[in-house]
């Protein structure tokens, strides 16, 4: 397996297990992965939120983890990366608004560059105009988003992931197994017994 250089784009309350699983696991298969947030610096970090499903019409929000960022947005050569992960949580609703942040998307957009995008991070996608005549998956209440950019939802269940070409999506956390998944088989990864 020729290991990946993957590029993780943060803001301040992602969604903690979106940030923590992708980034932990893809290291520990010999992925080369750098976390970075608009305006922050290798060893600063981003503080995190925990979503969960406890029964409520949506999900709570609690505090979660600081987590330390591995690389600089501002010194990081996005196009140096073979793929781009893109977390939910808060902190996609307001890094779409940073112009820099939409063009390192685009870039992986438009070479077709595999992008995993979870939950909330579909907006980054969508504010990069990026969802038009794509089948995705993400957080339920944003169905709407995605069908008035001119995308399809693909209503699956929590746990489940969906690809469509080199995109991978899927609703929120609890899809971490077939989402991980479906992203190395996209990267090329072959796990090895």
């Amino acid at each position: 397996m020729a290991a990946k250089k993957i590029l993780i784009v943060v803001g301040d309350y992602v969604e903690d297990y979106e940030v923590m699983v992708p980034f932990q696991s893809l290291q520990m298969i010999g992925h080369t992965v750098h976390a970075v947030c608009p305006d922050k610096k290798t060893g600063e970090f981003v503080r995190t939120a925990i979503h969960d499903f406890e029964g409520d019409q949506t999900y709570s929000e609690k505090r979660g983890h600081n987590f330390t960022l591995n690389a600089s947005f501002n010194e990081t050569d996005h196009e140096k990366y073979d793929a781009l992960v893109l977390p939910g949580g808060r902190a996609p609703e307001y890094i779409r608004l940073n112009k820099k942040v939409i063009e390192v998307v685009n870039h992986f957009v438009s070479h077709n560059k595999p992008i995993a995008a979870i939950c909330h991070g579909i907006q980054l996608l969508l504010a990069a105009g990026a969802v038009k005549d794509r089948c995705c998956s993400a957080y339920p209440a944003l169905e709407p988003d995605i069908c008035f950019a001119g995308g399809i939802y693909a209503n699956i269940p929590i746990d489940k992931a969906y690809v469509d070409r080199n995109l991978v999506t899927a609703p929120a956390w609890p899809a971490h197994p077939e989402w991980l998944a479906k992203f190395l088989d996209i990267l090329g990864t072959e796990i090895k017994p």
